[in-house]
This record gives C-alpha cells, structure tokens and sequence, in this order.
C-alpha cells in the first residue's frame, strides 16, 4: 500500500457542521475503496495566498491515508464536482509524520502564550 497526505480547502463561509459532514464523507469513501484512514486533521480557517472563485480564506483539512492509486482516483473524482471545495492536492509520501500537527490550534496557544513550538 501506498502512502498518501491529502489537503482539501473548502469555501470560508461553510459552517462548522458542514465540515465535520465533509470529513465523514470523504472518510467513509476512503474506507469504501479499501484504504485506511491514518489521520484526520483540521487545520482550520486560513488565508490563501490569492484569491481562488472570490475567496479571501479558506478551511484546510489534511488527511494520512493508506491506500492505493485506485482510491485517490475515486477521492479525486469526488471533489471535483463537490462546490463546497476550492482546491485539493494529494502527495505521496514514504513515511507519515504522526507527532507533529504543523497548523494546528495547539500551536496557535503556544505563540500566544509565549513558548517555543519545541519546549515541553
């Protein structure tokens, strides 16, 4: 099997239920196409570096998945008809990085409260 990180950017004005439908949808199609479904993490409302069909921001959502070309295919297929999603990337990689949560609110707590990301 296959290693896959796949980010998905939806529109900013989506509600915080329709994220978590969003999530479950493409998680149930993963598991359907006999992949796993390593990780799921939400990134979050962030700004897009340009604006993509008049949108400032955007929810990222990042998923670790096993699995094959098959099923990135199929995921892909998916969104592309889905109107909820701005863009979406799929990257394979050797191995996962499990530890680190890169866009995180855990991080965000941190920066605020003055700590380096690396103290414990």
């Amino acid at each position: 099997m296959n290693l896959y990180e796949h980010t998905i950017i939806t529109r900013q004005d989506i509600s915080p239920g329709q994220i978590k439908s969003l999530i479950e949808k493409y998680s149930k199609l993963i598991e359907e196409n006999k992949g796993n479904l390593v990780q799921t993490q939400d990134w979050g409302l962030l700004n897009l570096s340009y604006l993509i069909k008049k949108n400032k921001k955007g929810n990222y959502i990042h998923f670790k998945i096993e699995g094959n070309g098959e099923l990135i295919k199929e995921l892909e297929k998916n969104e592309r008809i889905d109107k909820n999603l701005l863009r979406y990337v799929t990257i394979r990689v050797k191995k996962f990085d499990l530890k680190e949560n890169y866009f995180g609110k855990e991080e965000d707590e941190n920066i605020k409260k003055g700590k380096k990301i690396n103290e414990k």
